[in-house]
């Protein structure tokens, strides 16, 4: 990891911003003054909410716990919740004031990794999406400021494609745009606006016939020769895809043992790319492998295209404000950093309404998915970052409920991004 990334025990001149900020003035600065003054007020409770979440790692669609102690949290706090919203451990919350207006979605996740717990900084997106709802609500009501907020608390981010699941569901139906933020490695209190790769999921089958391994060989078809086959042609396969591109997988089996030719492997694979175009086009490449393998070895091959992600399309009206509250107030805003090489479910939601999801730097040793990762989302100076990237957003998205020429702005640039996108797929 460079240098420049922002490491335990790295510190500045101010403990709550960068160093050097953009200067001139952000709109309505009233509006951001009581943003803030909401996040102090909050911001102890919202670290033990955090640190909470961060003890009780859960799995994906098992987030109980999660989703009781944010629900409580919200509800007290003004907002009116459903639990168990189209998914068992999902859930709404929302807050109106006034008449008519517009509606400003809002994400939290809560999932946690298998045994290495909260190595993505969930319990720090959690809270976030509960800090912009409660800010954006009190800016509501102390400025009369017609609309509504609704807080969507979505499971299973890693890989369960949660709000994949939501958004066939029609959770998104009614939201103008949609915020949420990320954790991840990056200069000392900053914020990344980059995208993500966007992702395939395929699951293959191999189907041969057992035999004695010594006895008679000859009768077997190996499974586990297949799975090794099509693990090696993709491994050569790399060779020829674009160095932007991912491919990655495992297998594993059942009643496997030394003496009997095995019947059965199952693998997952994910297939990258920086577009969703850009996966369609590399994904036969790669099933092409397991044709291959299953051809080689005189096995049954299944292949299933499973859940897909796509890649983040950063609404550029509501970015760009974010960027210039982000940078007057906190610290610098890059492309590079954040999570660029990874992927999310939040590409979906971008792709169906205007939606940003900026990443925030935390002080780590080392990078997502990582025990490194897992302890630097329960510090002090990492809730404090996520309490930075939270007052941004909430001063965008009250923008957004307030200014209608902004919201012309947001809702023209992403017009343009589906031009664009229909470009990118021409030319993949």
């Amino acid at each position: 990891m460079s240098q420049t990334l922002w490491r335990p025990g790295d510190q500045g001149t101010y403990p709550d911003h960068a160093d050097k900020l953009s200067e001139g003035t952000i709109y309505k600065p009233e509006y951001f003054e009581h943003i803030a003054s909401t996040m102090a007020t909050l911001g102890k409770d919202l670290y033990e909410l955090s640190i909470d979440i961060h003890d009780h790692p859960e799995l994906r669609f098992e987030e109980r716990h999660a989703h009781d102690v944010l629900t409580a949290f919200v509800e007290k706090r003004g907002f009116e919740v459903t639990r168990h919203h189209l998914l068992e451990t999902a859930w709404v919350a929302k807050y109106t004031h006034g008449n008519g207006g517009r509606t400003l979605g809002i994400n939290s996740e809560m999932d946690a990794l298998p045994g290495i717990g909260h190595a993505c900084g969930h319990n720090l997106i959690a809270i976030s999406g509960v800090a912009v709802a409660l800010a954006a609500k009190a800016v509501m009501e102390k400025f009369d400021i017609s609309g509504t907020v609704v807080l969507l608390g979505t499971p299973a981010e890693e890989g369960g494609s949660g709000k994949v699941l939501l958004l066939d569901r029609g959770a998104y139906e009614g939201m103008d745009a949609c915020l949420m933020c990320h954790p991840a490695p990056g200069p000392r209190l900053s914020a990344s606006l980059s995208s993500c790769l966007a992702l395939q999921r395929v699951i293959v089958e191999f189907h041969g016939h057992t035999a004695h391994a010594a006895l008679s060989p000859w009768e077997g078809q190996n499974a586990v020769d297949a799975a090794v086959l099509a693990y090696n042609s993709i491994s050569v396969l790399r060779q020829q895809l674009k160095p932007t591109h991912r491919v990655h997988g495992m297998f594993e089996g059942r009643d496997w043992t030394p003496n009997i030719i095995p019947d059965y492997a199952k693998m997952t694979w994910y297939v990258r790319a920086p577009t969703r175009a850009e996966v369609d086009i590399a994904v036969p490449r790669v099933t092409a492998c397991f044709q291959a393998a299953a051809l080689a070895t005189g096995c049954r091959v299944e292949v299933q295209l499973a859940n897909s992600t796509y890649d983040l399309r950063q609404n550029k009206g509501l970015g760009d404000e974010f960027a210039d509250v982000f940078s007057k107030k906190f610290g610098p805003v890059d492309y590079e950093y954040g999570i660029k090489s990874a992927s999310t479910d939040f590409g979906n939601v971008t792709y169906a309404l205007p939606s940003i999801h900026p990443s925030f730097a935390i002080p780590t040793e080392a990078g997502n998915h990582t025990r490194q990762f897992t302890d630097a989302s329960a510090t002090k100076e990492s809730h404090q970052a996520c309490l930075n990237i939270s007052a941004a957003l909430a001063a965008t998205g009250v923008r957004l409920l307030e200014d209608d020429a902004f919201f012309k702005q947001v809702k023209d640039t992403f017009q343009e991004d589906l031009h664009l996108r229909k470009e990118e797929s021409a030319r993949a």
